[in-house]
């Protein structure tokens, strides 16, 4: 049997779709597989020429890759989810295609993800999954009232998707495997430092493309899974490996002109210096930094003064006048969008698609890899410069109620991490880096608008790291022992020195 064949693939994927009807009666085993034969032969029977396209015996291919990723559900899915979401959302070649594949890949992810956890004898949900199904709902609602209906039913949709994974398939990533998990993003967080690094300072390619996102990326999750690794570096070589990445995301920073990218990266090592009590660590750094400035201004003093005053108006300014203020780029769109609220009080102009009045554009749907992978009419949404005020002009003042309340527990959860944090200035727990990153999401949210944009990585990372940790937080009162025991069943010892929730 050649690869590439048809047979090959009708086995195959029947293979998969028996495994995931593993504990389903025998009798509707069969009538589902007559069925599912019968309408596979009636499609091959008409569209043979597929096989010999190599864009659709690609996309098969692709499939293949996805539907085998199955048999290891709790270890490959979840790279390969952000992988696709990162490469569709970079300036690579061939991006077109895993823009269009996200979507299937997060359909497969939420639905076989969901089917597994339910298998489990252990799964628990909270008061957080409820409020973030009552979020969906409020979703649909103003999808209902929205001037693009079909348009905005999608993006809730992809929304349920994503949370639906979050609230099952990504609890399977890391149950009993917590510290190789987090240590595994961490690792990742270096490569994509060091990479990127190469790229913009070696080979002058913006991978990320737009400089915000380089900005997004490198404050909010690059920067506080870097410092907390920094933190509980074993060796020297890892410290120092670590420090140089700190280092060059700094530099990367700088690059992008984020203002908001710079503000959540200070905020998450405020955070993590203060509550760890490492003041003097933080003080080593400004120290240092002072130190290399005044080094600088001293080696060639007009040179610095031409730095720092194009540092001012580039970074602080955005080349704007001075006169108009430090938010000026950001005071138009929201004017927009407060005026959009106005308009809409109640349930807003409906989900993910903005009130453009005469100004919007009207498109077919599309999932063509040529377009960018779009499901979405052009021209039905716009900057809001907020995600907050973006969900408010979506929903309206009643529907975005649920998101304030999952937001809250949210901001909730980080709040009880900081305090875990303060009373021990233990390092050494799996929820720390999820934490800051959350928080570091949740104030760089102020200033850009990507909350609610599921075909955006950073908004998938955030979304499933919500869910993580709520299974990841540490014990009100931490005591650490060796091992599970019936004395203290809620912390156990794991390897090298860190803590992970007992479930």
């Amino acid at each position: 049997m050649r690869l590439g064949g048809p047979v090959y693939y009708v086995v195959l994927w029947a293979a998969m779709f028996a495994e995931l009807l593993k504990d389903v009666p025998r009798g509707v085993k069969i009538v589902i597989g007559a069925i599912l034969a019968l309408a596979v032969f009636l499609f091959l029977r008409g569209h043979l020429y597929y096989f010999r396209s190599p864009t659709y015996l690609g996309g098969l291919i692709g499939i293949e890759i996805v539907l085998a990723s199955l048999w290891h559900f709790e270890t490959v899915f979840f790279p390969l989810l952000m992988l696709t979401f990162l490469w569709a959302g970079m300036a690579l070649p061939f991006s077109g295609i895993p823009a269009t594949a996200r979507w299937f890949i997060l359909a497969v992810a939420a639905v076989a993800g969901f089917v597994m956890w339910m298998r489990e004898r252990r799964h628990t949900y909270s008061a957080f999954h409820l409020v973030a199904f009552f979020c969906i709902c409020t979703g649909l609602v103003s999808a209902m009232v929205s001037a693009e209906p079909l348009t905005a039913l999608l993006k809730v949709v992809s929304f349920l998707l994503l949370f639906l994974y979050g609230a099952t398939g990504a609890r399977l990533a890391t149950l009993g495997r917590e510290v190789a998990f987090i240590r595994g993003l961490l690792t990742a967080c270096e490569i994509t430092v060091f990479v990127t690094a190469l790229a913009y300072l070696g080979a002058g390619w913006g991978i990320f493309g737009n400089p915000n996102s380089l900005g997004a990326i490198m404050g909010v999750v690059i920067t506080p899974f870097l410092l907390w690794g920094y933190l509980i570096a074993e060796t020297r070589s890892e410290r120092y490996r670590r420090l140089l990445a700190l280092g060059l995301t700094g530099v990367l920073l700088y690059i992008s002109a984020s203002r908001a990218g710079m503000l959540a990266a200070g905020v998450s090592i405020l955070t993590i210096c203060f509550a760890l009590r490492r003041q003097k660590l933080l003080l080593q750094g400004i120290f240092l930094a002072v130190l290399f400035l005044a080094l600088a201004a001293m080696w060639n003093p007009t040179h610095f003064e031409e730095v720092v005053s194009e540092a001012t108006d580039n970074l602080i300014y955005k080349g704007k006048s001075k006169d108009l203020g430090v938010l000026q780029s950001r005071q138009t769109p929201w004017q927009e969008t407060t005026a959009v609220i106005r308009e809409h009080p109640w349930f807003g102009s409906g989900f993910g698609t903005s009130d453009m009045g005469p100004w919007a554009e009207r498109s077919n749907l599309s999932m063509a890899p040529s377009t960018g992978g779009l499901y979405t009419r052009e021209g039905t949404n716009r900057e809001h410069g907020n995600s907050y005020l973006a969900l408010a002009e979506y929903l309206g003042l009643l529907g975005i109620i649920p998101f304030l309340v999952l937001l809250y527990l949210l901001a909730k959860m980080i709040g009880q991490v900081i305090v875990w944090m303060r009373r021990t200035a233990n390092p050494y727990h799996c929820a720390l880096p999820l934490a800051m990153m959350l928080l570091s999401g949740m104030v760089h949210a102020f200033f850009e608008d990507w909350l609610t944009a599921v075909g955006y990585y950073l908004t998938v990372f955030f979304w499933v790291g919500a869910f993580l940790l709520r299974d990841l937080m540490p014990a009100t009162v931490p005591i650490a022992v060796r091992a599970v025991s019936a004395a203290h069943p809620t912390m156990a010892k794991l390897p090298k020195g860190m803590f992970a929730h007992g479930r």
